[in-house]
């Protein structure tokens, strides 16, 4: 969730007001499918109707579906077949309600961008131009135009997009994405967390490889500026729904040095706490508030835990702590190179009452790119959702978070310590 997505919610919201539209926290639309809202096979029936060129990458009851026409995202995902609970979170009410001036948001439980979107590199501002909302836009070519299906199988889609960018320093970036994702079977994910599942969860994992390419002639450099690539995952949350994000230790450190928690104004105690080496936030949809880990003390994975529909998701993403990460924040005097590398969202209604969502967001971003003109920067960031009981859940918690789904549930009650 950027802070563009934050305005663009408000304006949003209000223009459809002013239209006299239905009531926007309504999420479901009007369906002749056989399934019910939040069911796969609902969204499934839903998404075929807006892109004839949708792919639907499966391993036995784990499915996702990948979105040529909308930018290459995968819109959602499920472990347990068209009837199963569908992760991600879909905007149905964009769909078909024409064109907007600064994003389209569609939602999808795994998206890319490119960034910054602000600071002296930002492609979302034209260059000398005030970093207000009514100037900032989100790049068509990852915004509202198709990708190109470059090749497909039963269990993997690449795609690809040429894009010319102008960042707000004046300088045209030429540059080529290759979107990789795949649909892992069991021994692939056993493979990658190092235990054995004996049938008593259900799990659905993909990885996305994402390939940026400078095609110009001109090395993007500190002079003339460089993009990086950002991935964003939209989820539905549940009223206990927390998200996780492991940091490294850092006892008697400050925390400002570890975590940026106040992107829309600080978030308060009650809704945010820390140990040492671990960060617990809400993403029950009711209170906006983003935060994001620094590099230097990121680890490469964040989780969430969703007790109401016994769902544990973990991403895993590429992470170099040494290299420089871009500053997205919409001003020209912060130093460009003081990012955050990994982010986390809870949306929230607005002032008025009204929301877009609900939804949460867990984000990676990579470093800086700086290529020469041929060079290649590779990030890749996969999605992993597991559902069952808790006892075998907690299993999975203890190993690749390193807390129980005990102590996480006890976390925000009266008087509990992290």
């Amino acid at each position: 969730m950027t802070k563009a997505f934050f305005v663009y919610l408000t304006s949003y919201i209000l223009l459809y007001q002013a239209c006299r539209h239905p009531d926007l926290t309504s999420q479901a639309p009007i369906s002749d499918s056989s399934f019910s809202l939040g069911e796969f096979g609902y969204d499934l029936h839903f998404l075929k109707k807006w892109d004839s060129t949708l792919v639907v990458l499966k391993d036995g009851d784990a499915k996702l579906i990948v979105s040529p026409k909308y930018q290459g995202k995968v819109f959602t995902s499920t472990a347990t077949g068209d009837r199963g609970l569908s992760f991600g979170w879909i905007n149905y009410k964009v769909f078909g309600n024409g064109s907007d001036d600064h994003m389209h948001a569609y939602g999808g439980e795994n998206r890319l961008w490119l960034g910054p979107e602000g600071g002296k590199y930002s492609l979302f501002f034209k260059p000398d131009s005030v970093m207000i909302y009514d100037n900032w836009r989100t790049p068509p070519a990852f915004d509202t135009e198709g990708w190109n299906l470059s090749q497909r199988d039963s269990n993997k889609i690449t795609l690809s997009k040429d894009m010319n960018l102008t960042n707000y320093s004046g300088n045209r970036l030429s540059l080529r994405v290759d979107r990789g994702i795949k649909i892992l079977n069991h021994q692939d994910i056993e493979n990658c967390f190092g235990f054995h599942n004996n049938d008593s969860l259900r799990i659905v994992g993909y990885e996305t490889e994402n390939l940026l390419t400078n095609t110009g002639e001109q090395a993007w450099t500190v002079t003339n500026g460089m993009p990086c690539i950002w991935i964003l995952d939209m989820f539905k949350p549940s009223s206990r729904t927390l998200i996780i994000l492991p940091f490294e230790y850092a006892r008697g450190e400050n925390f400002d040095q570890v975590a940026t928690t106040n992107y829309f104004g600080q978030i308060p105690p009650e809704r945010l706490k820390h140990n040492d080496s671990m960060l617990f936030l809400r993403a029950d949809g009711n209170s906006r508030g983003k935060l994001g880990i620094q590099p230097k003390k990121a680890k490469p994975l964040a989780g969430s835990y969703d007790p109401e529909n016994s769902v544990l998701t973990i991403i895993l993403f590429d992470l170099e702590r040494t290299s420089r990460y871009l500053n997205q924040e919409w001003n020209i005097e912060k130093p460009p190179f003081s990012g955050d590398a990994v982010n986390a969202y809870n949306d929230g209604p607005l002032t008025n009452g009204t929301q877009m969502g609900p939804f949460y967001e867990m984000e990676s971003v990579s470093p800086a790119a700086f290529l020469k003109s041929k060079e290649t920067l590779l990030h890749k960031h996969s999605v992993f959702h597991f559902s069952g009981s808790a006892v075998e859940l907690n299993k999975v918690a203890v190993k690749l978070l390193g807390i129980s789904l005990d102590s996480l549930q006890k976390i925000f009650t009266d008087g509990e310590k992290p």
